[in-house]
């Protein structure tokens, strides 16, 4: 049998190193650090490998970061395993690192599956009653450039949780979206394709904006908000401008990206002369194919007018799912209520009989009307602090005639077109 020796890794053990870690994986546990990150420190940290008949039979990789040194990956094939190879490579890494000034050098394993020998012979001691808890930073350095060319951002974590009421939607939105794109390991499992382009449509002001945001932050996945009226005056051209973009885009890791008010670019094609948007909801039509190819993506569309939309788009193969987005449900508004309301005087105010006065109120109707309700109780605070009397912030008479003079967004005409539109379009 060929000596075993130890020596630094090269960039030509790349695809030792992968076999190992799917050895590990396969036979042994799932490792602590994914595959990414191993590659990532064998070629940026510290990694040394065991040689015999000049194949790669173990590795071990490790990261410092100050005075505290990591085992990032520790493996050997099944026969080198009984010759100690595992207690040779963490002594040579050891070795390897002694000049970092380390003074602690630690490895987190998995509960089952690993054997343990090599390390306690190298002086390992396991640490009781420990808790290891990560988060995995879902947008990289190297991505945020790209992100902030396009105008996207990460969105802060909680927005989903943030939306009150309209439970129905939510629920919706998180069994045909979320729960397939978050979990795609497990929807594949079951056959379930992850969608790739979703419209929501519903009367103006109704909070599809703050839909698209929130299933972004749910996901963790970056936010791109594409505005057709500031493409328009590209050089290239709405068309052009528009593809541009969307071929930077595919250089995300994860996007949702978000039109609103997409009929401005979707309109109905035909007429004579042809519409010079024509050219523009062709262009359109052609990049939703392309999106769909692209893992880890979801088109947000929204519209107010879904029947402005050409019959194209909006066929099956583009959009998985066509949603309705409604006006706000009695927990909705108490929720809408209650932020805009001054924590201050929000036990003084009848909060019910306000969500019971904007019944047909949409959720912009509902922050106007608060708005102005504050407003008016600062002017009479300000007029009352010359006569002595000490302010008291806005009550339930300033919210209510606040209610009385907010004309509603949505009118009875809109709100039974969208229930119409419903049962003739939705795709659910």
């Amino acid at each position: 049998m060929a000596q075993l020796r130890i020596r630094d890794f090269h960039p030509d053990d790349i695809d030792d190193i992968l076999h190992l870690w799917e050895e590990m994986r396969s036979t042994q546990a799932e490792p602590v650090y994914g595959l990414s990150e191993v590659l990532a420190s064998c070629q940026q940290d510290h990694a040394v490998v065991a040689v015999q008949d000049d194949r790669v039979v173990g590795a071990a990789v490790g990261r410092a970061a100050h005075a505290q040194g990591w085992i990032v990956f520790l493996a050997t094939t099944g026969s080198s395993r009984r010759q100690g190879v595992g207690g040779r490579l963490l002594a040579a890494l050891e070795k390897r690192m002694a000049p970092l000034g380390l003074t602690k050098l630690s490895v987190l394993l998995p509960e089952t599956g690993l054997p343990v020998d090599a390390f306690a012979e190298q002086g390992f001691t396991a640490k009781k009653n420990l808790l290891y808890f990560e988060r995995r930073i879902p947008v990289q350095r190297d991505e945020l450039n790209a992100l902030s060319e396009l105008g996207g951002r990460v969105l802060p974590r909680g927005l989903w949780e943030s939306i009150g009421g309209m439970q129905r939607e939510k629920e919706l939105l998180e069994r045909r979206l979320v729960m397939p794109l978050a979990r795609s390991d497990l929807a594949e499992r079951f056959g379930v394709v992850a969608p790739s382009a979703v419209v929501l449509f519903g009367p103006p002001g109704t909070g599809k904006t703050t839909f698209a945001r929130a299933i972004a932050s749910r996901l963790e996945w970056s936010f791109v908000e594409v505005f057709p009226s500031r493409l328009a005056s590209d050089p290239a051209g709405l068309a052009g401008a528009l593809r541009e973009t969307f071929l930077k885009i595919a250089d995300l890791e994860h996007a949702v990206v978000f039109i609103d008010e997409v009929e401005e670019i979707a309109v109905q094609r035909g007429g004579e002369p042809p519409s010079a948007m024509q050219g523009v909801t062709n262009e359109l039509l052609k990049i939703i194919p392309t999106f769909r190819d692209q893992p880890n993506r979801l088109l947000v569309c929204a519209t107010n007018f879904i029947r402005s939309l050409d019959s194209a788009f909006l066929r099956h193969g583009r959009f998985d799912y066509v949603i309705p987005i409604g006006l706000p449900d009695e927990e909705a508004r108490r929720s809408i209520w209650s932020r805009y309301i001054p924590d201050a005087v929000l036990d003084r105010i009848d909060v019910e009989a306000l969500v019971a006065a904007t019944a047909g109120f949409s959720p912009a109707d509902i922050e106007y009307a608060a708005q102005k309700a504050s407003q008016r109780a600062l002017e009479q605070a300000v007029d009352a602090e010359g006569a002595g009397s000490a302010p008291e912030g806005p009550r339930t008479d300033d919210y209510r005639a606040a209610i009385a003079d907010t004309r509603a967004t949505v009118s009875p005409e809109v709100a039974g077109a969208f229930l119409e539109d419903i049962d003739l379009i939705a795709r659910l």
